[in-house]
C-alpha cells in the first residue's frame, strides 16, 4: 500500500506560501511540516529560482521549484539543486498537483517553453563523442519520446499509445541506451537537439 502524499511547502513570503497552499487543497494534496523521516515532496516557492532554493530545507528528498519566471541558468541551477519539476507561480491546481506527483515518482517535469530555452543556449560543457548516435528512430520511440517531452509520465503513454506501461518502460530503456542518455530529461534535451522530435 502507497503512502499518503505528503507536501511541505517552503516560502520566504507569506502571500506566496498562502497561493500555494490555497493550490495545493484545490488539488486535494496534504500540506504538512517538514519531516525528514516522512515520505514528503518539498514545494519550494519564490518570485525567482534563486530565492525559492535558498529557502528549502536542506536534504535529499522531491523538490518542486515554483518560480514566476525560470531562466536557463536558473532552471539549471534548480536541477543541479535535486529540483525534479518545475512549474510557473501562474500555475493551476491540476497543474501544479501533476508536478508533485511527477517530482514524487522521480519524473522530471520542466514546462516546454523552459526546455526549448534551456536547449537553445550555449552547453556548459561539450556532449560526448564516444559513441555513434541514431540520426532516426522507430514510429513508437518518436511518439514515446514526444509525449515524454510534453510531460507525461508512463502510464498516460502507455493510455495514450494504447499499449502496457511495460512496453513504454521497454522503449524508453532502448531509447536511453540508443541516445546514451542518463534520464528522461537528458534524452527529450538530445532528441530535440538532434531535431529527432
Amino acid at each position: 500500500m502507497t503512502a499518503a502524499l505528503r507536501v511541505h511547502v517552503t516560502a520566504a513570503d507569506p502571500t506566496v506560501r498562502d497561493g500555494m497552499l490555497a493550490l495545493l487543497a484545490g488539488a486535494g494534496i496534504d500540506t504538512a511540516e517538514f519531516d525528514p523521516d516522512a515520505d514528503m515532496v518539498v514545494v519550494a516557492a519564490a518570485e525567482t529560482v534563486d530565492e525559492a532554493l535558498a529557502g528549502c530545507v536542506p536534504g535529499e528528498y522531491p523538490k518542486v521549484v515554483v518560480a514566476d519566471s525560470f531562466c536557463p541558468s536558473g532552471a539549471l541551477r534548480a536541477v543541479r539543486s535535486g529540483a525534479r519539476a518545475m512549474v510557473s507561480t501562474g500555475s493551476t491546481p491540476d497543474q501544479l498537483s501533476a508536478a508533485v506527483h511527477s517530482a514524487r515518482h522521480g519524473d522530471g517535469r520542466i514546462p516546454h517553453d523552459v526546455l526549448v530555452r534551456l536547449l537553445g543556449g550555449p552547453e556548459e560543457r561539450p556532449a560526448p563523442t564516444k559513441a555513434a548516435v541514431p540520426s532516426t528512430l522507430t514510429p513508437r520511440q518518436t511518439a514515446v519520446l514526444t509525449l515524454m517531452a510534453e510531460g507525461h509520465a508512463n502510464a498516460a503513454i502507455a493510455a495514450t499509445l494504447s499499449c502496457s506501461e511495460h512496453t513504454v518502460k521497454n522503449v524508453i530503456y532502448d531509447l536511453m541506451a540508443r541516445l546514451h542518455v542518463r534520464n528522461r530529461a537528458h534524452a527529450v534535451a538530445k532528441a530535440v537537439r538532434m531535431g529527432l522530435i
